[in-house]
């Protein structure tokens, strides 16, 4: 067999592409750089969204909703630095994310709540407190 190391250079190369792209998300035109895990969950009042957001400052956080679907979105920004005599090593990451969800028509949009403590967002959807069906007697005039 014939061993080109052009060939197999380029091979590498796009091997390496490969493994690259696959870990590229795209979300209409932004580009997800990490997903964050999320646990939804129905209580008896209200409907719960929690997203792990480690290393995430509230103020990078937004929360929307347009056409009954809520989207939190953000970005992630850190850097370390590590400067010893004869070494010097400097990382930096950056990533935004996305995560979009339908709610149900039966919940108060005007009173949800979010709160964010170590490293997971939690988001508070209540549910709409609907009476109960009363009797209510009609006078006769």
């Amino acid at each position: 067999m014939f061993y080109s190391p052009r060939v197999h250079r380029r091979r590498n190369f796009e091997l390496f592409n490969d493994f690259f792209n696959s870990y590229e998300q795209k979300d209409g035109d932004v580009v997800a750089d990490f997903r964050p895990a999320v646990n939804t969950r129905e209580g008896k009042e209200a409907y719960h969204i929690d997203v792990d957001l480690p290393g995430v400052k509230k103020e990078d956080i937004s929360i929307d909703i347009e056409n009954n679907t809520l989207t939190i979105s953000g970005k992630r920004e850190s850097k370390s630095e590590i400067k010893e005599k004869g070494y010097y090593k400097m990382e930096s990451s950056y990533g935004k994310f996305s995560r979009s969800f339908s709610l149900p028509k039966e919940v108060d949009i005007e009173n949800i709540k979010a709160i964010t403590q170590d490293g997971v967002l939690e988001v508070v959807i209540p549910k709409l407190q609907l009476e109960a069906s009363k009797t209510k007697k009609i006078a006769v005039e």
